[in-house]
């Protein structure tokens, strides 16, 4: 699994892992329903997950369109809005569980945030 944040948005370390916790949550969900088999094996092989940034809004919206023309699992994650940031701003997208490959071919440019 990749999770792509906003380097824009300048948001705390805790307000990026809690972003990035709901988009696992919600890759692991569709996968439950869309492709068992791959969620057991992700489980099973260690639940990988690696966190990298896109530039801005605009990059966020590309990455989750090729995963989803791709048929990658993913998930783009609106904040509520109680702390840092305005409600409704898109802040990460989750691909995976999926095929290593295939999501690299999207994501293996991308900055791993530090």
């Amino acid at each position: 699994m990749v999770l792509v944040t906003r380097a824009d948005l300048k948001l705390t370390k805790g307000k990026i892992a809690a972003q990035c916790g709901h988009a696992v949550s919600e890759c692991v969900l569709k996968a439950s329903s869309k492709d068992s088999r791959m969620l057991d094996r992700y489980l099973r092989e260690g639940a990988r997950k690696i966190v990298v940034s896109a530039p801005h809004l605009e990059g966020l919206r590309r990455i989750y369109g090729e995963a989803a023309e791709s048929g990658i699992i993913c998930s783009m994650i609106k904040d509520a809005g109680h702390t840092e940031i305005p409600p409704g701003t898109i802040t990460v997208v989750g691909l995976g569980p999926g095929i290593r490959s295939d999501i690299d071919s999207i994501t293996s440019s991308l900055p791993l945030v530090k």
